[in-house]
């Protein structure tokens, strides 16, 4: 919906999502915000158990 996030998954590949892109980012990763805008998105998969041990 807004700003940037570049996505560096463990096995190496790389990935932007902007405003507008379909995507998923799979467990075994980093992530970060490009620039200054917040990145505001909608996770719709896992939602329910996200950001859980």
């Amino acid at each position: 919906m807004s700003g940037r996030l570049h996505v560096v998954h463990n096995d190496g590949s790389e990935e932007e999502a902007r405003p507008g892109d379909a995507y998923v980012i799979e467990p075994g990763h980093d992530a970060w915000v490009v620039g200054d805008e917040p990145v505001v998105a909608l996770e719709f998969e896992s939602a329910e158990t996200f950001a859980r041990a």
